[in-house]
């Protein structure tokens, strides 16, 4: 029983990798989505020879700086992609964690009644508290996995026939859109025990018991 415990503090410690990982990608996907926007907005002004003024004295002008936004257009688009890959990763990551943890209870000679899995023991949380926070995880992530790939094509499929209103309300549901909330991580980590995974033992004088279920 005590390996089991110890080997989901592992897990939860594996995750927190995971999602700090995420918020990082997060900055990064709403800095390259940004960006793409711009270029986009900007396609239809450049393509049109009267918003080069005397500029238009220099042949092939126009398409030199279409070919230059499209090129950098491509590259944003590429890295987004890359970007979306690593978010893919960390929800497999999540997925593989959650799947490996029910196994560790439900498997092989160590399966465990219903009655172990809400046994509590002393301050730490009941293994069917530690099996459910890593399902909720790996759920809301899966979630807004998908919400971002919508977005990203939604994106993409703009650059054919841009509008401004569009793509302005694309970007807002990005930074919008229910990005994994403070608050829940703080709930899962109060469900188990935050200072529980990481080993701190000042937890055990300030936690106050959760009611069992």
């Amino acid at each position: 029983m005590e390996s089991i415990v110890k080997n989901y503090q592992q897990k939860y410690r594996k995750v927190r990798d995971e999602t700090d990982r995420w918020e990082q990608l997060q900055s990064r996907l709403i800095s390259q989505f940004r960006n793409a926007s711009s270029i986009i907005q900007r396609l239809q002004t450049i393509e049109d020879s009267k918003n080069y003024g005397a500029l238009n004295c220099i042949q092939g002008i126009e398409d030199a700086v279409l070919r230059k936004q499209i090129h950098s257009l491509q590259t944003i688009l590429l890295s987004l992609n890359n970007t979306m890959q690593e978010f893919h990763t960390i929800v497999l990551a999540l997925e593989k964690l959650f799947r490996d943890a029910k196994q560790l209870v439900k498997g092989g000679s160590a399966r465990l009644t219903i009655k172990q899995m809400h046994l509590r023991v002393g301050v730490k949380p009941r293994l069917v508290d530690c099996v459910d926070g890593l399902m909720i995880l790996y759920n809301m992530h899966h979630s807004e996995y998908l919400l971002k790939v919508s977005l990203v094509s939604a994106l993409s499929a703009l650059t054919l026939q841009p509008s401004a209103s569009d793509l302005g309300a694309l970007q807002q549901l990005l930074i919008d859109e229910p990005n994994i909330p403070k608050e829940e991580d703080c709930m899962l980590s109060r469900l188990v025990g935050n200072d529980w995974i990481f080993g701190d033992k000042s937890y055990q004088a300030n936690q106050t018991p959760i009611v069992d279920r």
